[in-house]
């Protein structure tokens, strides 16, 4: 029997893990002797941004549960690697799994391989070339102590080749996340802003924002959020506010006509509001893989992307920061002349099954 260890630790995690998680069970009726060890770091505690991920998404309750909690990157780091460390001291495993681009992702790996207890890394290879955003930094920390790659592109692919890693190590499986939100689609469910604004499909926009440099300076986020609502055209522009930016708004007493914030919903009220909304205005990766299989325009307000093939292939578009520079995607979105995107190689529901199938090579 083999140990392997499952490390989900911040909201972006749980949508990755979950058919992973399904993948160990079948494989294990059918007869394999992987077994895994859910470990949840408690870096986002939030019940919408972590726990009713959980029910929603059928995760079982962790095994082990570091509840590190809140505090500065370096704290969590700290309290993540130190628990950890704990946690293999008392049992080593066989493998760590780390998913995504969290810290807890790279507190984890380190603390795996200086015990010798290798790496697997699920969405390896991804990169923005923005090292002002600490996920890049993550990304590139872990990918450094990983042994093995679980892909998501040909993007992701040629990026660890150009770092030197050998196609020995490289799997390109897919997309977890589109495995779960493929399971998903029929179960999504509609959020009390729906009947509470009188939401009608594809006539409202859905806005998400939560990263520094759109959120934390005043004048920055009062001018994006200004654009926006002009930009919509009098359509409804539904905001589920990161706590983060709720902050923010409170403090600033942002208020604008058409704009209405929700608290941060649980993946199958977002969702619904994505499949059925008009557009996604967002600075959030992840989004923009959802919209692309959802075929969502997606607008994406960072000068730099990660997810490449969303914008190659799928219906995202850079746009930056310049709230100035978001008008004319909006007039082409109004005017019918946005792109229909198509779906990424393997973004087909069964990442999660190829994942276990090389691991039963490999452990």
């Amino acid at each position: 029997m083999k140990i392997i260890d499952l490390i989900a630790g911040a909201r972006p995690n749980f949508m990755k893990i979950a058919p992973i998680i399904d993948a160990f069970k079948k494989a294990r009726n059918s007869g394999s002797q992987l077994r895994y060890r859910l470990i949840h770091t408690g870096q986002h505690y939030d019940r919408n941004m972590s726990g009713s991920f959980f029910e929603q998404l059928g995760i079982p309750d962790p095994d082990i549960n570091l509840e590190v909690g809140s505090g500065t990157q370096a704290e969590q780091t700290a309290g993540i690697m130190l628990g950890y460390e704990r946690v293999l001291l008392a049992q080593k495993s066989d493998l760590c799994i780390v998913v995504g681009d969290v810290t807890s992702t790279m507190a984890c790996a380190i603390t795996a391989q200086k015990l010798h207890v290798p790496v697997a890394h699920v969405e390896g290879g991804i990169r923005s070339g923005d090292w002002t955003m600490p996920e890049e930094i993550n990304r590139m920390a872990t990918d450094a102590v990983t042994n093995w790659f679980f892909t998501t592109s040909e993007f992701a692919n040629e990026n660890l080749r150009n770092s030197g890693v050998s196609n020995e190590r490289i799997f390109f499986v897919g997309n977890t996340m589109i495995d779960t939100l493929l399971k998903n689609l029929t179960r999504l469910k509609k959020p009390p802003v729906w009947d509470q604004v009188a939401l009608k499909e594809k006539n409202y926009f859905v806005v998400t924002l939560h990263r520094p440099n759109n959120v934390d300076e005043e004048e920055n986020l009062k001018h994006l959020l200004e654009a926006i609502i002009q930009g919509a055209r009098e359509l409804p522009v539904v905001f589920p506010v990161h706590p983060r930016t709720a902050k923010n708004l409170e403090k600033m007493g942002i208020s604008q006509n058409g704009l209405y914030t929700t608290e941060p919903l649980s993946y199958l009220e977002f969702n619904y509001l994505v499949q059925k909304a008009l557009a996604v205005i967002t600075d959030s990766g992840g989004i923009t893989e959802e919209t692309t299989v959802m075929g969502v325009p997606c607008i994406t307000l960072r000068d730099t992307t990660e997810r490449s093939e969303t914008v190659t292939i799928g219906t995202n578009e850079l746009v930056g920061t310049n709230p100035d520079k978001l008008k004319p995607f909006l007039d082409r979105l109004f005017a019918g002349k946005w792109k229909k995107g198509a779906l990424p190689p393997l973004w087909d529901g069964k990442a999660a099954k190829r994942i276990v199938d090389h691991l039963e090579r490999l452990v």
